[in-house]
């Protein structure tokens, strides 16, 4: 079924609701919410993952985004990279939108919100569906702005006076937490240890030597499982399409499994062995507890792990 096939039918379902109700009351029912992002580590020699300056180096987001003070002397073990949420509704709708980071800090964010070192907060937005909108730019090649490639609605954000529109919600972060996977080198194959209870989604583990890609896909369905390096030989449009599909299979649209890929084209496959996995649900709802006022009727959130890992070649 098409994303627009189940917004009509979410529609329709409303229009009969009302005419049983005698008329409409609280938030549409086909309010639906869909938010991607990353969280990026590296492996230690014990799989683990180590202490690193995750936002040390140069700023690869637009001047116009909001920005947490002294962010290059942050240690983590994780870089949360650019969740963005995306709403759809047939109607203009008000929200409120609040994210927590309990083992976190949140860095950069935009439009304004109001920032709170461990959560933001949103508390005006509204969807315009059907409006083009008027985004924000700064004359960069920033690939910020790739993940405003989807249908959904416009968002118009106020806050203290500050009034903008975007196609999203935007943060960023860095913590102190062990992701789900551990993943190490052993015999130069990859162990992948799973250290929550939950199973995580597809697993790819790609190497790029000097240009040369390859990768290989597994999945998790007990404890562990060992990968052989893969050979070199690969092609980057049919890892393209595997990494769209599992994000597809585990709840995005296409346009935004699209936007998503293409925005980390550079930094997902550039020299370097990793392993890319999706979060389980819970995990995520664990690292950034969400909550949206009125509730949606449906919210999905699809995170990419990505775990770096050091082997003989560099």
């Amino acid at each position: 079924m098409t994303r627009n096939s189940c917004l009509s039918a979410a529609t329709l379902t409303l229009l009969a609701c009302s005419v049983f109700a005698g008329g409409l009351s609280g938030p549409p029912e086909d309010l639906v919410v869909h938010e991607w992002g990353t969280f990026t580590s590296i492996a230690g020699p014990d799989g683990n993952a180590v202490n690193w300056l995750p936002l040390s180096g140069g700023s690869d987001l637009p001047s116009f985004i909001n920005r947490f003070g002294f962010k290059g002397a942050l240690r983590g073990t994780v870089r949360m990279e650019t969740p963005v949420l995306y709403f759809y509704s047939s109607t203009e709708t008000d929200v409120s939108v609040k994210v927590g980071f309990p083992s976190g800090v949140i860095t950069e964010w935009y439009p304004a919100a109001n920032q709170h070192t461990r959560e933001i907060v949103w508390p005006n937005v509204k969807l315009l569906p059907g409006t083009k909108g008027y985004f924000a730019t700064d004359g960069t090649d920033s690939h910020y702005y790739t993940a405003r490639n989807t249908a959904a609605a416009t968002l118009q954000v106020t806050n203290a006076g500050n009034v903008r529109q975007e196609r999203f919600l935007f943060y960023r972060g860095v913590a102190s937490f062990q992701p789900p996977l551990a993943v190490k080198l052993v015999n130069n194959q990859i162990v992948v240890r799973n250290q929550i209870e939950d199973q995580p989604g597809a697993i790819i583990l790609f190497e790029n030597q000097g240009g040369r890609i390859g990768y290989r896909l597994g999945h998790l369905t007990g404890a562990e499982v060992v990968l052989e390096r893969p050979e070199l030989g690969g092609n980057m449009v049919s890892l393209r399409n595997e990494l769209e599909q599992s994000l597809v299979a585990n709840g995005l649209f296409a346009d935004e499994a699209h936007a998503m890929v293409d925005t980390w084209r550079d930094s997902w496959f550039e020299e370097g062995t990793r392993v890319f996995y999706i979060l389980p649900r819970s995990a995520v709802d664990s690292i950034l507890p969400l909550s949206i006022s009125p509730q949606p009727a449906k919210i999905e959130r699809t995170f990419v792990g990505r775990i770096e890992v050091i082997t003989p070649e560099i």
